[in-house]
């Protein structure tokens, strides 16, 4: 029998989250000028470190920062005018303190290059100019995109788009996809670096939120008991194992742990909030130790990363290094820190991107660093709480998903970084430098805030009208059962 279900999936009314217009827009505002502020002190600390001296054009930084975000503000009340105003000031800080430590970091890499007499190309311009293209793009998606629920029309669309740009890097040529730090994940199209896997991840989370809704017939019932544990039924095992065969093949193609993990996690993660059965997590899980078992026998780049992950040290002039000098900045930041401007981040490779967090965690310290993942996990559950309060189930699956992806990309990355988990390579969202990173989250951050406003929007007392007329928008909650 087909039942209400509880948790995440429990039909829950969002008009207990509702507060007026005006207190949401000056909440919003507010908290952006909070982080505008903060970004502007950073940046100050940064100049007096390494300049020892302070100029008008920081104020005008953060005037011009506060400018940029604050045209996003007045878009978002009007285009969601119900969406929660905390999500947008989490972006804005996380993503100005990413442009502070990039500045920072060319500072200090232009000073060595002048002493090496090399060059070195600055990068926070880029960077910039990547964040002013993401943010168009985030409102063109908030004023295009009505109705999250309209997603389910094109779901099949997005889940054959996104596996073509996952897959596309390991099927090109070298000259176009190169390798780049062990990994095969970029497209390189003239002066221009993408990477597809980003935008595959949000088209891939559109088509396993709409599938799960619409398919979820297939995993009401449970198959035997074993153990005193409900196995799933053998016929029902078809999705996991296609993610993980995409997961492994991805790993295996493109020597991207990273992206394999973060994609099979997340349907993982899906799949346990639509069934409600921890079986699925323990079956997942079990597949995906399998699939790293026998890439780590069969590839020799898996085995490399496990090496530099077990001891960095045996290697420390090779492949170590990377993950030996961030430990190290990490450890001389202690708990307080170096100081913005006053430590040696510019000595990690890649300090600027995959170990951004590493070049935190040295000049801002434990504290500075557990700061920042408090502001992703504010982000995380910001985005989770709209989850639980949208009243369709498609949407509660999707915002559960970007959610999760959202925390399980730091995770993966932090742990990377801290020698918790083999590295990975991908990175920081909204912190490290790199356009398609930016690019997704924002188109990322763009969903969660249309959900949002729907989660918080009062009810009309009509019902919701049905998408293409296949119900998976407006679908009920369903309960697994176990046949008697």
């Amino acid at each position: 029998m087909a039942q209400p279900g509880s948790g995440l999936l429990e039909g829950q009314s969002g008009d207990a989250q509702v507060s007026s217009a005006p207190t949401r827009r000056g909440t919003e505002l507010s908290m952006l000028a909070f982080a505008a502020g903060l970004v502007t002190a950073a940046l100050m600390l940064v100049e007096a470190n390494q300049n020892e001296r302070l100029s008008f054009r920081i104020l005008w930084y953060g005037l011009a920062y506060l400018a940029l975000f604050g045209i996003a503000h007045v878009a978002v009340r009007k285009w969601a005018p119900y969406a929660d105003p905390l999500i947008l000031p989490c972006v804005a800080l996380l993503n100005g303190i990413g442009l502070v430590m990039i500045y920072r970091i060319d500072l200090a890499m232009t000073e060595a290059a002048l002493q090496s007499q090399s060059e070195w190309t600055n990068a926070v311009p880029k960077q910039i100019l990547w964040t002013t293209i993401a943010l168009v793009m985030f409102l063109v998606v908030l004023y295009v995109l009505k109705d999250h629920r309209t997603l389910t029309r094109y779901a099949y669309t997005f889940g054959l788009v996104g596996l073509f740009l996952l897959a596309l890097p390991a099927a090109l040529p070298s000259v176009i996809a190169p390798t780049i730090n062990g990994a095969k994940i970029w497209l390189r199209l003239g002066f221009i670096s993408l990477q597809p896997g980003e935008f595959a991840k949000i088209l891939l989370l559109i088509f396993f939120a709409a599938f799960l809704v619409s398919k979820r017939d297939l995993f009401i019932a449970a198959g035997r008991r074993v153990l005193g544990v409900d196995l799933p039924r053998a016929r029902d095992l078809g999705p996991i194992l296609f993610c993980w065969g995409v997961s492994v093949l991805v790993l295996v193609a493109e020597k991207d742990l990273g992206t394999s993990l973060l994609f099979f996690g997340t349907v993982l993660v899906m799949l346990y909030v639509a069934t409600e059965r921890g079986i699925w997590i323990g079956v997942g899980l079990s597949l995906f130790v399998v699939g790293c078992l026998i890439a780590y026998q069969v590839f020799g780049h898996v085995r490399a990363r496990v090496a530099n992950w077990l001891d960095p040290f045996a290697d420390y002039y090779g492949d170590g290094y990377q993950i030996a000098q961030a430990l190290f900045g990490l450890g001389t930041g202690g708990v307080g820190g170096t100081g913005l401007g006053a430590g040696r981040p510019d000595i990690v490779p890649f300090a600027n991107s995959d170990f951004i967090t590493a070049a935190i965690g040295e000049e801002l310290g434990f504290i500075g660093l557990a700061a920042v993942l408090m502001v992703y996990m504010l982000l995380a559950m910001r985005g989770l709480r709209s989850a639980v309060a949208v009243r369709d189930t498609f949407g509660k699956l999707l915002g559960g998903g970007l959610s999760f992806a959202l925390i399980m990309q730091v995770f993966v990355v932090v742990g990377g970084v801290t020698k918790l988990i083999p590295l990975t390579g991908i990175t920081a969202p909204f912190l490290s430098a790199g356009g398609s990173s930016l690019l997704a989250n924002y188109v990322l951050v763009a969903l969660l805030l249309r959900i949002s406003d729907a989660a918080r929007r009062p009810q009309t007392g009509q019902k919701p009208k049905q998408v293409n007329q296949v119900p998976i928008a407006e679908a009920g909650t369903v309960m697994v059962e176990r046949p008697q």
